[in-house]
């Protein structure tokens, strides 16, 4: 027997596609069947505590309690504005839709460009003015941004009774279908897809605008494979008046919620940092942090579960991603980057572990006879020999700071650190123009130490070769003026 889901919707928020018969979560006043595509009206929000307006993630399991048997499909009535003229522009082909409108690939004919034209659906205008206004807010937020990682928006305005967005036409694929079809990132690249995704974030949040609604779908990726976040519609202004009231509306998508959201906490930028996690997560993994059957169980998944271990999912994430992915997604917001700055700053420094210390020594010593080098574990021994045939051991680690404050340590043992000594090293640390002379204990006695840092997300292998040699010609010569012989 057929099931009628607007007359009876069933529990959880939960209908079937009147296309296809599938279940879907109907959380948003318009979705689309993520089996078939049809756009399916809902009669209803769904609440948690205060009303909350959400969007559906497409795929996001749902309980089922009823079988119903499949309609067959209907055919889908070609769209009246393909191939029209509007204005300016000439509308060539759907690009995609969503909860606000239909995005079309349009050609200006004045400027003689292609651009996508967005525009919002004449019923909502009809039902609800709000939709008009997120809309308009969306081509003022966005058209204050202009940064290589956020689309651009050239124009918005209203024709006839359409009001329309024109933006940057983007030839390429949302970063939602990259994950579909390559199931999991390298964790290189998705850190690195990451990293881009903050900056563009970074540029909202230091111009105030917090986007709200960030996920793979907001992300289109260039043919060259540049990340630009898309769909600024429910973004708004931190600064704004009346704007961001505790108890308004929540509008997102849940499974990239933050916690405290659900709690009935303002959007801010810490909330866009946890939904860029959540993002980093899926690009990682190939799946959700938290996928919980019913919003209910999602919620309580999100706010009372611990995030699971990526390594354990993926063993090729290093313990710097997994330390960053785990600052990200921190349940509370006072312990995460706290805007897209700081977190732009902390992926970008996990970048900068990707290259490991074997490349660089090589390329940085490849070329030099005097210089060999090993790798014992998180430290690599680079041993010097001079031309005078004298030798000094150079110590290369990073340091133990957390991944974004993380160094790069350069060091070399002189001799033992003899009371005698104390002046004249003293007198020599002031003349070393980089690094320092340093006391290290070293199996209970104290040492001299030359040692040298560097940013390890920034460092390079000249950088590295210039350090090694100076410190290594240091150690000795000190080693050589307090001693007399050659120790190391």
């Amino acid at each position: 027997m057929s099931h009628d889901p607007a007359a009876n919707p069933l529990p959880d928020a939960q209908r079937d596609c009147p296309r296809c018969g599938k279940p879907v979560l109907a959380v948003d006043l318009v979705i689309e069947c993520p089996h078939c595509g049809y756009e399916i009206r809902n009669p209803r929000p769904v609440t948690v505590g205060e009303t909350s307006v959400f969007e559906l993630v497409p795929g996001m399991p749902v309980a089922h309690s009823q079988t119903v048997a499949p309609t067959p499909p209907e055919s889908t009535p070609p769209d009246p504005l393909v191939g029209a003229d509007l204005g300016v522009y000439h509308l060539d082909s759907l690009l995609g839709r969503g909860g606000m409108g239909k995005v079309y690939l349009a050609r200006h004919r004045d400027l003689h460009r292609l651009c996508a034209l967005k525009i919002l659906m004449p019923e909502l205008v009809r039902d609800d003015r709000q939709y008009v206004d997120r809309f308009l807010n969306e081509g003022r937020a966005a058209a204050a941004m202009i940064h290589p990682n956020v689309i651009t928006v050239h124009a918005v305005g209203q024709l006839d009774d359409l009001y329309f967005l024109e933006m940057e036409f983007v030839a390429g694929r949302s970063l939602r279908q990259i994950i579909r079809d390559e199931h999991v990132l390298s964790p290189v690249k998705a850190t690195a897809v990451a990293a881009r995704i903050a900056d563009g974030l970074a540029e909202a949040h230091r111009l105030g605008i917090v986007h709200r609604d960030l996920k793979p779908d907001n992300v289109l990726l260039t043919l060259q494979g540049i990340p630009k976040i898309a769909d600024f519609g429910l973004a708004r202004s931190v600064n704004s008046n009346g704007e961001g009231r505790t108890g308004e509306p929540l509008c997102g998508t849940p499974q990239f919620m933050a916690p405290e959201l659900f709690d009935g906490a303002v959007a801010s930028p810490t909330t866009d940092v946890y939904s860029l996690g959540v993002t980093y997560f899926l690009m990682l993994s190939g799946r959700l942090p938290f996928h919980g059957e019913t919003l209910a169980v999602l919620v309580g998944e999100v706010l009372r579960e611990p995030l699971p271990n990526i390594r354990k999912i993926i063993p090729e994430v290093s313990l710097e991603m997994a330390e960053c992915l785990s600052l990200l997604l921190d349940k509370n917001p006072a312990n995460r980057p706290q805007d897209g700055i700081k977190a732009a700053q902390l992926l970008q420094a996990i970048l900068g572990q990707t290259r490991d210390l074997d490349s660089l020594l090589d390329e940085a010593f490849r070329d030099d006879p005097a210089v060999e080098w090993t790798n014992e574990g998180r430290r690599h021994l680079v041993r010097v020999k001079f031309a005078s045939g004298r030798r000094q051991t150079v110590i290369v680690e990073a340091s133990s700071h957390a991944a974004a404050e993380r160094l790069l340590v350069i060091s070399s043992m002189c001799c033992d650190a003899e009371p005698a000594f104390f002046e004249q090293a003293l007198r020599l640390n002031f003349e070393i123009p980089h690094g320092s002379i340093a006391i290290h204990d070293e199996g209970g006695r104290p040492r001299f130490m030359v040692h040298d840092t560097y940013p390890r997300a920034t460092v390079d292998a000249e950088e590295i070769r210039r350090s090694v040699l100076e410190v290594a010609a240091r150690a000795d010569a000190i080693e050589h003026l307090l001693t007399g012989f050659d120790l190391n």
